[in-house]
């Protein structure tokens, strides 16, 4: 039995300038799909960015409008303290200057009964009982306006020397007192509720000096 004889698959012939134009548009599709690919997600991005500008200015407009109120805060705080300041400033110079009104005003009834006082001194019909009776009668009127103001008289006669209230002007010896008393006030000591206005001044006494 013979054998046939195989011959060769024939291949059918290629143009060598269709191949080439074949590959440029193959490439040309690639770079055509590559360019829009990188346009939308060029797009895509540019759409993100957008946003978050947006955002962005959002947030800012809205720190400027918190710190524009905290602005007007701090201005009107600093006029309400202002005027606060300039209100105790004032207060302080009323103090100051009206402070002694209302003892003033004590005062003038205590002035117009001296006053009236001397006019009746100055007649001929006054006598020394009437003259002594309106002097009592005005020092009266003096120590009620003092204790008003709680003006506390010092009269430490007969009482232990007391350097916090006291000032000794001279010593003297006796034999009825023990030492270190009051046994003369030369003028009388004012308080002024805790605060003293002026010592008494007085005589303290001492021991007798014995003879040897």
């Amino acid at each position: 039995m013979t054998k046939k004889a195989r011959h060769p698959a024939k291949h059918p012939k290629t143009n060598p300038e269709q191949d080439e134009q074949s590959v440029k548009s193959t490439a040309a599709a690639g770079k055509t799909a590559a360019a829009a690919s990188a346009a939308s997600a060029a797009s895509a991005t540019v759409a993100g960015d957008s946003e978050t500008v947006e955002k962005l200015e959002k947030q800012l407009e809205e720190a400027r409008q918190k710190a524009d109120e905290n602005w007007d805060l701090v201005l009107r705080a600093r006029a309400e303290l202002d005027n606060l300041r300039k209100r105790a400033q004032r207060d302080v110079e009323n103090a100051h200057k009206y402070g002694v009104e209302k003892i003033a005003n004590e005062l003038l009834a205590v002035r117009d009964s001296m006053e009236l006082g001397l006019h009746a001194a100055q007649a001929d019909s006054t006598d020394v009982e009437s003259l002594r009776e309106g002097a009592e009668l005005t020092l009266k009127m003096l120590t009620q306006v003092m204790e008003r103001f709680d003006i506390q008289e010092i009269n430490p006669l007969h009482e232990k020397f007391n350097p916090d209230l006291h000032q000794a002007m001279t010593m003297q010896e006796s034999a009825e007192q023990p030492p270190n008393t009051v046994i003369f006030v030369m003028q009388k000591g004012y308080i002024l509720s805790d605060r003293l206005l002026r010592p008494a001044l007085v005589t303290v006494a001492r021991a007798p000096e014995t003879s040897a």
